[in-house]
């Protein structure tokens, strides 16, 4: 896949909050597809009454920019998920040069759903396209009982694609740039 245009040059730039404009390194990997600024962005702007103080997850972490972005806008906390040694690395090398304390896991996301007892407010879930995780990966988080009642799922998925989620999850806005579709949606508040 191609990396996104504003991620040239091997640097993506966080948009907002303390971090506004710091630059985060992004390595020449195949299938790497950074969120790109305009739609975090927007995402955030979603988010910013419920982002302060948050426990978040991202999974499929890849540069970490979404996570890192929720660092700078007032999350309380972000784990993130990722397979790629290299990936992980730089995500460390990334938050420690940032002064940003969070945990990165080197796992594969469903394992890490099973394994893990924490419980998230806001889930970022934006698997490599080709793999097709988005329903089986919603699922778990459900199944394992990760996600605080009234939890929010950001997805991103090819434009033409709107992943089925299970009927626990509600569409509460979604948007387009280039081939990608975002979507935020919100988990029912069933105790």
């Amino acid at each position: 896949m191609r990396r996104a245009p504003d991620a040239a040059a091997g640097k993506l730039r966080i948009v907002g909050g303390s971090l506004r404009g710091s630059k985060l390194a992004v390595p020449d990997l195949p299938g790497l597809r950074p969120t790109p600024d305009r739609v975090r962005e927007t995402l955030f702007n979603w988010l910013m009454p419920v982002i302060d103080g948050a426990r978040c997850l991202d999974l499929f972490a890849g540069t970490g920019a979404l996570g890192i972005e929720a660092l700078s806008r007032g999350a309380g906390s972000v784990d993130f998920v990722e397979t790629d040694a290299e990936l992980t690395r730089l995500l460390r090398e990334n938050l420690a040069r940032l002064k940003q304390t969070a945990t990165v896991h080197r796992a594969e996301a469903q394992r890490f759903i099973e394994n893990t007892a924490s419980r998230y407010d806001i889930v970022f879930l934006d698997p490599p396209f080709a793999a097709d995780l988005w329903t089986p990966t919603a699922l778990a988080l459900l199944t394992h009982d990760r996600l605080q009642p009234a939890a929010w799922l950001y997805v991103e998925s090819p434009a033409q694609i709107t992943p089925q989620l299970p009927a626990d999850f509600a569409l509460h806005r979604e948007g387009r740039a280039g081939a990608v579709r975002y979507a935020l949606y919100r988990r029912s508040a069933k105790l």
